[in-house]
């Protein structure tokens, strides 16, 4: 027999390592934290490397619940350090299709990239200590994928009575969101004051809106006295304005979709008597159109689902008295039967 040499194993080398090279300073911070939200039904995922982030976005978004399968929106928010103590100005916005850039300082920007629906946020810890611009500004920047791909906005309120939706139209200023609420008070259903999405594909005339809040110019404290005392938004976070969260009015009803029966124009400087009167297609075209961006096929995609929309019987509200207004709504839409 032929004896076997002996092989000895060098117990002292152990298995292939894989070598981790320092992170460049211009990488920024490892995004550990991570969570997903559902601004208006469309599932989002924020990465990020601060708790303080996360608890924001819950503030913003942790009420809305999933509504939509469609791909994951993504969002990388990067916190830096700086030598900055107060809020930054009010970032100045250009779109240079894919992208949409935003840009406030060296330490405060966003890029979205409306084709891939990904976010790139940067934001210092001065303006994150200031929630309101920080979620007006930066943080809410990912909802751009969810009005360029799934959606078209529409710059309205909406209401339903009987299950018939009302769109409520008109510029700023208009009293979209004064009409809202004093319809929601006064028993509808309420889903949105002054924003609507429109779903693109498949779902009619069906709009989606942030039913869990109302926001009014300070002024509307002369019609509705529970807004005294209420805090009135900074300027920094846009047009100051009192902030009222419907969660916890149990008179009030809400959905977070609507399907619209009607579109309604405002007209709430008619000095004669309150009248509901046929409106101009072209003219809610024109309107509808006008606030649309992205790329051609995406606003080729929403122009279609304006003209959808607007098979919907289409009116110019004329009124001064919110009460004379909800009373021509509520003749519009019927008892229901």
């Amino acid at each position: 027999m032929v004896q076997q040499p002996d092989i000895e194993c060098d117990t002292s080398v152990s298995a292939p390592t894989t070598t981790e090279f320092p992170r460049h300073p211009l990488e920024g911070p490892r995004l550990t934290l991570r969570s997903i939200f559902y601004p208006y039904g469309f599932p989002i995922e924020i990465r990020t490397n601060s708790a303080d982030v996360l608890r924001q976005y819950e503030a913003m978004w942790g009420m809305f619940e999933k509504q939509h399968t469609t791909d994951l929106i993504r969002a990388d928010v990067q916190v830096v350090t700086s030598d900055a103590n107060v809020c930054p100005p009010a970032p100045a916005y250009r779109l240079i299709l894919p992208l949409m850039i935003g840009s406030a300082d060296a330490d405060n920007y966003s890029i979205v990239d409306l084709e891939r629906s990904h976010a790139s946020i940067v934001i210092s810890q001065a303006a994150l200590r200031n929630p309101l611009y920080a979620q007006y500004f930066l943080l809410g920047v990912p909802a751009c994928c969810i009005t360029t791909r799934y959606t078209t906005p529409i710059h309205a309120g909406c209401v339903g009575l009987h299950g018939r939706g009302v769109l409520l139209c008109g510029d700023s200023g208009a009293g979209k969101s004064t009409l809202s609420y004093a319809c929601a008070r006064a028993g509808w259903t309420y889903t949105s004051d002054d924003a609507c999405f429109l779903l693109d594909q498949g779902f009619g005339r069906r709009v989606t809106g942030n039913c869990h809040q109302v926001r009014f110019r300070p002024t509307a404290v002369e019609l509705f006295p529970e807004l005294s005392g209420l805090e009135i938004t900074p300027r920094a976070a846009g047009k100051p304005s009192i902030e009222l969260s419907t969660q916890p009015m149990r008179h009030i009803r809400r959905a977070s979709t609507m399907g619209i029966d009607a579109i309604v124009f405002l007209n709430r400087n008619w000095d004669r008597a309150p009248q509901l009167v046929p409106g101009s297609l072209e003219a809610a075209r024109k309107s509808m159109r006008e606030v649309l961006f992205g790329s051609v096929d995406t606003r080729a995609v929403q122009h279609k689902a304006i003209d959808r929309l607007l098979t919907a019987p289409l009116y110019e509200l004329r009124y001064t008295k919110l009460d004379d207004a909800i009373s021509l709504l509520r003749g519009l839409v019927g008892d229901g039967r």
